[in-house]
């Protein structure tokens, strides 16, 4: 095959395990034969639609096969996909669309997809979906792809206050794949609950690609429910599911914790943030053990790795390396740190970004000499080489498994005319692990009350950057040189 990158997957399974059921959805089954097939047709009709080699793909749904049928049939093409994150906004919506360039949207419907002001030149609705595949050509596509082309752009919220795309080549996610299946003993018969969204990297890269590469099927659900996922585990024999810490503790929260049938279970993985201890011990007295992470966006994701073997000896870590990376904790002046010492997270290896879409200053700024990326992470290892994050160095912090990036926010504020300035920090929340706390200060006219204040900020922010406390106050705490200091803010007595 001339195509070196993952969109001849499809084809290369089908001739090993045509008849395994690849994906499962709604009660609907598509083996890997129909799935190659069913990729051929939605590579012509991006093909009729103009999507040549480089072009940018968008999606905007929830988890569904035409998600993977379309990331595929992009990939067949040669053409970059870009999952677009369905709890943005309008206005982020059609920032990510400009910015990425994307000559084709496939959507599902979404008031977002209505309130665009600058949609791409195609526009294929999944309500007709089915019927337009059913007219286009199956014949095989074979275009030229080199590992090290772009496979996907991802936006991830930037500290300028503009999400950035992170570029993924296709040898990003094939050696993303490969630690993890070194990792983990995936097998040709799992069945992988993807409920996570597949528009962020972890479900992607860390559950669907893995079952598929080998031959095992993706139950895919749109959305995380409780009951659910309780069902499909149960219905489907579930051997393995990815989900962030705020989804296994509402699992465990479920009364149907303590009866459920979840015998079939095998791997659990789990990232975005640590799982608290106390939830690690509840899992562990039903005989289920977390296999946990660290990574991001730009390294693929997965930069360490516990293996389930070591989750309780090694409880709270975020594991060594893995197996074809490198992870350094380095001082600020670059040298390494020493074992117990903090320092920022610095990763280097074949599953790293080469950078941010146009966007040469950003990628200069994310390296460190050497080809080392620069997480922006604070993290300590310990004397067995096991990585301890501690904290951000930058003011990103973790809501749900969602990145929230301060600025962006206070960008949004910004807008409103009543605002003169603001600052946004992260605090603690027992279910979200994080929530936004802004502190806000009005001009002289005063300003809206905090719940009109978040009402402003809904339509233009996903919700779940819109910060779940208001204060309003009457100055800032400054450093000398004007900055604001918001490690004080955090310091605060929690809001009532």
């Amino acid at each position: 095959m001339l195509n070196a990158g993952l969109g001849a997957w499809p084809a290369r399974r089908a001739l090993l395990s045509p008849d395994r059921t690849a994906l499962a959805h709604a009660g609907r089954g598509i083996t890997y034969a129909e799935l190659s097939e069913r990729v051929n047709r939605a590579a012509d009709l991006l093909r009729a639609a103009g999507v040549r080699a480089g072009d940018r793909v968008a999606y905007l749904g929830p988890n569904h096969p035409s998600f993977v049928e379309a990331m595929f049939a992009a990939h067949a093409l040669g053409a970059v996909f870009v999952p677009v994150n369905t709890r943005l906004a309008a206005p982020e919506v059609d920032h990510v669309l400009t910015d990425s360039g994307a000559s084709v949207l496939i959507h599902a419907p979404s008031a977002a997809v209505r309130d665009l002001t600058r949609p791409p030149a195609a526009v294929i609705g999944l309500d007709d979906y089915e019927s337009r595949l059913a007219e286009a050509s199956a014949e095989p596509v074979d275009v030229p792809v080199l590992r090290d082309d772009p496979a996907f752009i991802l936006y991830t919220s930037g500290t300028t206050g503009r999400p950035k795309g992170a570029v993924l080549t296709h040898a990003n996610l094939i050696w993303n794949t490969l630690n993890l299946l070194v990792g983990v003993d995936v097998t040709s018969t799992e069945r992988t609950l993807v409920s996570a969204p597949l528009f962020h990297v972890g479900a992607l890269a860390q559950t669907l690609l893995p079952t598929l590469v080998k031959g095992g099927t993706a139950v895919l659900t749109p959305s995380w429910d409780v009951d659910r996922t309780y069902d499909l585990v149960e219905r489907e024999r579930v051997t393995w599911m990815f989900g962030v810490a705020t989804m296994y503790a509402d699992l465990a929260a479920s009364p149907r914790w303590r009866t459920a049938d979840l015998s079939s279970l095998r791997h659990l993985l789990c990232g975005g943030a640590a799982v608290p201890e106390p939830l690690i011990r509840a899992y562990r007295e039903r005989g289920l053990v977390f296999c946990q992470g660290y990574g991001l966006t730009e390294t693929a994701p997965g930069a360490t790795l516990l293996e389930a073997g070591e989750s309780t000896r090694k409880i709270g870590s975020a594991g060594p390396p893995v197996f074809f990376a490198d992870v350094r904790v380095a001082r600020p002046d670059g040298g390494d740190a020493d074992p117990g010492e903090a320092g920022e997270v610095l990763v280097r290896g074949p599953n790293v970004t080469p950078g941010y879409w146009r966007d040469p200053a950003a990628t200069a700024a994310a390296f460190a000499p050497g080809g080392w990326f620069r997480t922006g992470d604070l993290a300590r290892f310990d004397d067995d080489g096991h990585l301890h994050v501690l904290d951000r160095l930058k003011d990103m912090f973790i809501s749900g498994g969602e990145n929230v990036y301060p600025a962006e926010v206070e960008n949004a504020l910004a807008e409103h005319p009543a605002v003169v300035e603001s600052a946004v920090v992260g605090v603690p929340h027992p279910r979200w692990g994080e929530v936004g706390r802004a502190f806000v200060r009005y001009g002289a006219g005063g300003g809206p009350t905090p719940d009109e204040l978040r009402g402003f900020l809904a339509a233009r922010l996903a919700g779940y950057k819109v910060p779940a406390h208001v204060d309003v106050v009457d100055e800032l705490p400054r450093t000398g040189s004007g900055k604001v200091r918001k490690a004080e803010l955090r310091r605060l007595p929690p809001p009532s």
